[in-house]
């Protein structure tokens, strides 16, 4: 149910496929990773906390008490001012009876701007799931990407949101790092995920989306190799407890499961698509064809 238009295009993570969504903000913070399209045609703005109020008025009295879950777009909601993000949180609380959690993407920017009480405030407002893009943990793709950042500050940064009871969702790309360097960016990844332990880790492939100048400057994984990064992944990948993910459109190999209950059925059907695939040379040696545009 559609309450009030959207500065398209809009996105959101696989799982708030049934969340209400506001757009407290207008495109990405940060802008500036040389792999992502997704807001590249937008200008970063914050949207002002009364329109925002105005389009929670909109939605149906009746309809109300239908939302349990709400998503807040667009990139980085979470870059909001703490005073201006509590009120909205405070007035979708007011206005959802059975309102059970609040959730957006964060960047380390974002997260980095937050005081532990800051981000503790907006939790008991039921901001409780944030969405973070680590991509790589290897520290060589990070910069060569542009993310702005180390994996270890983004370590640092994703430790303080949970200290603070957030829980996190982080996603890596599988084949960002090209042929070049794809064991180092599966094993890195691996240790880092290792380390937080998030509540859930997901996975996307690398596609192309407005980024047509990045995949120029790399050689890109088949999908076969593809798999292969994969297995490296989840070889080296022992988080304490996290349920782990890879359902987004761009996957071709879907797995879902807990760590470290479901490790070895998860290395088990990764393996028993590598070897499938082994025997389908054509299919193993072919670049994915998923794509986006707008």
């Amino acid at each position: 149910m559609i309450y009030f238009p959207y500065h398209e295009p809009l996105f959101r993570p696989p799982s708030e496929a049934h969340s209400l969504i506001f757009q407290a903000t207008i495109g990405c913070s940060h802008n500036r990773c040389t792999f992502c399209g997704m807001y590249k045609h937008k200008r970063f703005q914050l949207r002002p906390v009364e329109e925002i109020l105005r389009e929670i008025g909109l939605v149906p009295p009746a309809h109300r008490a239908t939302v349990r879950r709400i998503f807040l777009a667009d990139g980085d909601a979470l870059i909001y001012p703490v005073a201006g993000l509590t009120e909205i949180l405070i007035a979708l609380g007011e206005a959802f009876p059975r309102l059970t959690r609040v959730a957006s993407y964060a960047s380390p920017q974002s997260l980095a701007g937050k005081s532990p009480a800051e981000l503790a405030l907006l939790r008991a407002h039921k901001l409780r799931l944030l969405y973070f893009g680590l991509e790589s943990g290897d520290p060589d793709i990070l910069a060569a990407v542009n993310k702005g950042c180390t994996a270890q500050d983004m370590l640092d940064q994703c430790r303080k949101a949970r200290q603070a009871g957030m829980k996190l969702s982080v996603t890596a790309i599988l084949g960002l790092a090209g042929r070049q360097r794809s064991r180092q960016h599966a094993r890195a990844t691996a240790r880092w995920v290792t380390e937080l332990s998030p509540e859930y880790f997901s996975l996307l492939t690398l596609f192309s989306r407005h980024n047509d100048d990045f995949l120029r400057g790399i050689t890109s994984l088949t999908q076969g190799q593809i798999l292969e990064e994969i297995r490296e992944l989840l070889l080296h990948l022992q988080p304490k407890r996290t349920i782990l993910r890879s359902n987004h459109a761009s996957n071709f190999l879907q797995l879902a499961g807990s760590y470290p209950k479901d490790r070895q059925r998860l290395m088990d059907e990764t393996d028993a698509a590598l070897l499938q695939a082994r025997q389908h040379r054509a299919w193993y040696d072919a670049l994915p064809d998923y794509g986006e545009s707008f």
